[in-house]
């Protein structure tokens, strides 16, 4: 399973985002799966990938929670079971990560 997320500077949720894909998968014993960072500097770069926002996590190519991409480079707001969040809970990221094995 190839991870990747997509990130600008001015959006620091990428670091959480990162953190919990990162401990999903040592809790579905995939520890040793690599997740990689891109920096996304202009809109030309978030026009050429699946980008819907930072943070925007693909799993082997594809948002792993879909959504419309832009080019714009904003923070992204995703819907949890508490409300709107700078990136998924830790559930949906496990759940996310399940359903693309």
């Amino acid at each position: 399973m190839q991870i990747e997320i997509l990130h600008i500077d001015a959006c620091p949720n990428w670091v959480e985002a990162g953190r919990r894909v990162e401990a999903a998968l040592v809790g579905m014993g995939r520890g040793d799966d690599a997740v990689s960072y891109r920096l996304l500097t202009t809109s030309a770069e978030a026009a050429k990938v699946p980008f819907a926002g930072s943070p925007t996590i693909l799993v082997d190519g594809a948002d792993a929670f879909p959504a419309e991409r832009t080019a714009d480079l904003a923070c992204r707001v995703y819907r949890t079971d508490t409300g709107f969040a700078g990136v998924p809970s830790d559930a949906q990221i496990r759940e996310a990560l399940r359903r693309h094995r």
